[in-house]
């Protein structure tokens, strides 16, 4: 796996969110993991649930070729292909049965959760299921850690930051979604699962 970058952050979180999916996610169907970054996640996650067709994508071209060297022997890995939220493509459309979306709203614009919400309402099939991880400001607070996280962010672009978790439910809400779960997981992260309303 020459080609595959390795994130040390991906690799111990990896379990973790994998444990946290499993109820959520459906017995079969075709799942799109938006933002995948290195592809650990998706290898993981796709050699544990072989009933699942996975389509991993990245904004970033240089993660596409990590993605695949990843996913090599998973046949059931779709080749990795790029992602731009704000402009979804039609062959993205799905219907998917789940989408998985792991620390992306944090380190973009606003507006791309805007088009990752709405992108959404248009490709998850009607019993579908949204699960979004990473660092969100609920009831307007943020743990310690991710306070200093957030203003380190902001220190690298203003456009960035820590989301109140209550504008995502609200752009979830615009998309026909409603919110069904909030786990906390360590590293004050959680794994916030949508359905439609």
């Amino acid at each position: 796996m020459s080609e595959a970058q390795r994130w040390p952050a991906a690799e111990r979180n990896k379990a973790v969110i994998l444990a946290a999916l499993r109820p959520h996610l459906p017995g079969r169907g075709r799942l799109i993991e938006v933002a995948s970054g290195t592809g650990q996640h998706t290898a993981h996650f796709a050699e544990a649930l072989p009933q699942l067709r996975f389509q991993p994508t990245d904004f970033d071209l240089s993660h596409l070729a990590s993605i695949d060297a990843w996913a090599a022997d998973l046949p059931n890995v779709e080749p990795a292909v790029q992602l731009d939220v704000t402009h979804w493509p039609a062959e993205l459309e799905g219907p998917f049965d789940a989408i998985y979306c792991a620390n992306m709203i944090h380190i973009a614009p606003w507006a791309a959760a805007e088009a990752l919400l709405a992108g959404v309402g248009r490709a998850l099939s009607e019993d579908g299921v949204l699960c979004l991880y990473g660092p969100f400001r609920i009831d307007g607070t943020y743990s310690e850690s991710n306070a200093r996280f957030h203003a380190s962010l902001q220190s690298r672009d203003p456009a960035w930051g820590i989301r109140d978790l209550w504008a995502i439910d609200a752009l979830a809400g615009d998309a026909g979604l409603e919110r069904v779960s909030l786990e906390a997981l360590p590293a004050n992260n959680h794994l916030v699962v949508y359905r439609r309303a």
